[in-house]
């Protein structure tokens, strides 16, 4: 999703149904203020949580939202979905029908789901090029053996999409339980590389997206907002 930057005069324009030299009237005379601060140059960058003032007039005003999740299993990781509960119908904030899902789990899945209104923040999350850790635990059907740890580490070949995947990191826990650290997400990405085993996955779980842990204290369906240290660890 991409952020909505832009120019402050043409911001104006279309928010007070204008042409440009009524606004540049506007800034000049000391009208406008942004984030508190009187502007008087057209060309001044603003996006959608600049705090927008003309004279008494709050033009905006929008904050950003990061939410945590526990997503269960039978839940659709979507805004909307005709057959399934969606994760937004899980939150209870004002602004979760602005809220999209950063990194999403597919139905059979649970764990560690955000949702933001930042799309600046979302994109530095999935960005392949800042390489954020996401952590799953796996339950297989069969057991896991050494060999899973080299092949994981080295990267896979998919020649559907004609790509190799970044190396991951495999860490045995139990008989057919382990912990799969990606830098990327692929489509199936875990299951399709267990299934280079002929090991299906009957149980994926996400426990973490760089360093934001899901609460333990959160039951499957509920959420709670993210600490400002958390948002910060992400940008």
């Amino acid at each position: 999703m991409q952020s909505k930057r832009g120019r402050l005069d043409r911001y104006l324009c279309t928010q007070l149904h204008t042409h440009r030299k009524a606004v540049r009237e506007l800034l000049l005379s000391g009208r406008v203020c942004v984030d508190g601060l009187i502007v008087k140059d057209m060309d001044r960058q603003v996006d959608e949580f600049s705090h927008i003032q003309l004279d008494e007039q709050i033009l905006q005003a929008n904050a950003p939202v990061y939410v945590m999740l526990h997503k269960p299993i039978g839940v659709v990781s979507a805004t909307k979905d005709i057959q399934h509960k969606t994760v937004i119908d899980l939150l209870d904030c004002e602004a979760r029908d602005e809220l999209h899902i950063a990194g999403r789990l597919d139905l059979n899945s649970s764990g560690l789901l955000l949702l933001t209104n930042d799309s600046r923040w979302s994109d530095a999350l999935m960005s392949p090029t800042h390489k954020v850790d996401k952590v799953y635990r796996v339950t297989l059907a069969n057991p896991i053996t050494e060999e899973y740890i080299a092949a994981f580490a080295e990267g896979m070949y998919f020649g559907f999409e004609d790509i190799t995947t970044q190396p991951a990191k495999l860490v045995i826990l139990a008989n057919n339980v382990a912990e799969v650290t990606l830098h990327e997400g692929k489509y199936h990405q875990i299951k399709r590389m267990f299934g280079r085993f002929r090991n299906p996955v009957v149980g994926l779980h996400r426990l973490s997206i760089g360093d934001i842990v899901l609460d333990e204290k959160l039951a499957p369906g509920e959420s709670r907002a993210l600490t400002a240290a958390e948002v910060a660890s992400i940008c």
